[in-house]
């Protein structure tokens, strides 16, 4: 797991590179960061099935116990819809970065960023569609921790991300974790092997773990 501090006073832009484990020692750094003058915002990302919105979870409900106002905001709501994915023949693709609406997820990033209640539309995996207006952030909330893919991908547009996160987690994982978890995760929600694996194999050739690691720059 590899973390960066973006947070930098006005005498230095030097952020500093470590490697950690355990939530909870991530937690103890997120809740010390300083508060006013805005919202922090938190990456966490990583490939698929990689853990992000589990670690995300744990971080927010620890860094709330430790007297901070946190929320947890996925990139998922961002997918382009079928329709358009159909259209434009990308429907096969889907999770890859041209199947998302970057430049409306970078646009969100900079309403959080100045405070104040935000808007965000979620994903419904049943339906695997987005649903407009389905999430809030509170006025209140002054730690958002953001989960998805490509928060730390060096390719435009999403590298315009790169100055606005406080703090950023990448969750390295090697192919082969990514297709058994995903074949797992298929299993869980009631699908026969083959269609599990069928379905799992789909998720790294859309997205494959090696592409991730090569499009992550640590500074």
């Amino acid at each position: 797991m590899t973390v960066r501090d973006g947070l930098h006073d006005r005498r230095s832009a030097q952020r500093r590179q470590t490697l950690v484990s355990g939530a909870a020692e991530l937690a103890q750094r997120i809740a010390a960061l300083p508060g006013g003058g805005g919202r922090r915002l938190i990456a966490i990302a990583g490939a698929p099935v990689s853990g992000k919105s589990t670690l995300a979870g744990q971080l927010s409900e620890a860094v709330t116990r430790a007297g901070r106002v946190a929320q947890v905001i996925p990139m998922d709501g961002f997918h382009l819809d079928n329709v358009i994915l159909d259209a434009r023949g990308l429907r096969s693709r889907k999770g890859a970065p041209e199947t998302f609406d970057a430049q409306g997820f970078i646009a969100l990033m900079h309403r959080l960023k100045a405070g104040g209640e935000v808007v965000y539309p979620t994903f419904d995996r049943a339906g695997d569609l987005a649903v407009a207006g389905a999430g809030v952030v509170a006025a209140e909330c002054d730690l958002a921790i953001v989960e998805g893919n490509y928060l730390l991908f060096d390719e435009a547009p999403w590298r315009e991300l790169a100055p606005l996160w406080d703090f950023s987690v990448w969750l390295a994982i090697s192919e082969d974790e990514i297709l058994a978890r995903a074949v797992q995760r298929w299993l869980d929600h009631g699908h026969p092997e083959h269609a599990a694996r069928e379905r799992a194999s789909a998720t790294t050739s859309r997205t494959p773990a090696g592409s991730f690691a090569r499009s992550y720059r640590p500074d």
